[in-house]
C-alpha cells in the first residue's frame, strides 16, 4: 500500500505545476477540466475566487480501466555503429545524391530537348507559312500584271479604233469638200 501511495505522490509531482497554478488563478471553468495521467485522474470540482478544489482519483493498477490511452512504447536500445557502417551509410547517401542529381540533370536535358523540338517545329511551320504566303503573293501579282496588260491592250485597241474612225471621218470630210467645191 505504501508503494502505491508513493507512486501516486510521484505522479502528482510529475504533473505540470504551471497548469495547476494557472487553473487556480482563472475563475472561468476550463473546458478540459479532466486530466488523466496513466492510472491517476484529476478532476477540478468547483472554482471560486478564493481558490479551486480538485478531486484526485487513484485507480488500482490491477483494475482494467480506460484503455483509450495508448501504452508508451520503449524505443529499442541503440546499438553501437562501427566506422565501416558509417562509411557505408555515407557512401550510400553519396550514391543517392548522385543518382538524384543525375535524375534532375536528365529531366532538365529532356525538357531542354522538348523546348528545342517545339522551337524547331515552330520555325518549320513559320517557314512553310512564309513560302505559301510568298507563292500566293507572287501568283496574285502575276494575275494583277496580266489584268493590267489586258487593260492596257484594250485601251490601245480602242485608241487605234478611234484613230481609224477619226481618219475615216477626215477622209469623208475631205471627199465632201472636194465634191462640193
Amino acid at each position: 500500500m505504501t508503494s502505491i501511495v508513493s507512486a501516486y505522490t510521484d505522479k502528482i509531482k510529475e504533473m505540470s505545476m504551471l497548469s495547476l497554478l494557472c487553473s487556480c488563478f482563472y475563475t472561468q471553468p476550463h473546458p478540459n477540466s479532466l486530466y488523466q495521467f496513466g492510472d491517476l485522474e484529476v478532476k477540478g470540482l468547483n472554482k471560486r475566487v478564493s481558490g479551486q478544489s480538485f478531486e484526485v482519483i487513484l485507480k488500482c493498477p490491477n483494475q482494467s480501466g480506460d484503455k483509450s490511452q495508448p501504452q508508451l512504447l520503449h524505443s529499442p536500445p541503440k546499438r553501437e555503429v562501427s566506422l565501416e557502417e558509417l562509411q557505408k551509410r555515407l557512401e550510400a547517401a553519396e550514391e543517392r545524391r548522385k543518382s538524384q542529381e543525375m535524375l534532375v540533370l536528365k529531366q532538365l536535358a529532356e525538357k531542354r530537348e522538348h523546348v528545342q523540338e517545339v522551337l524547331h517545329k515552330a520555325r518549320e511551320e513559320n517557314n512553310i507559312f512564309s513560302k505559301k504566303t510568298e507563292e500566293k503573293l507572287i501568283q496574285k501579282m502575276e494575275v494583277i500584271k496580266e489584268n493590267r496588260e489586258a487593260h492596257l491592250n484594250a485601251l490601245k485597241q480602242r485608241l487605234r479604233e478611234k484613230e481609224i474612225h477619226a481618219a475615216e471621218v477626215r477622209r469623208n470630210k475631205e471627199l465632201q469638200a472636194d465634191l462640193s467645191g
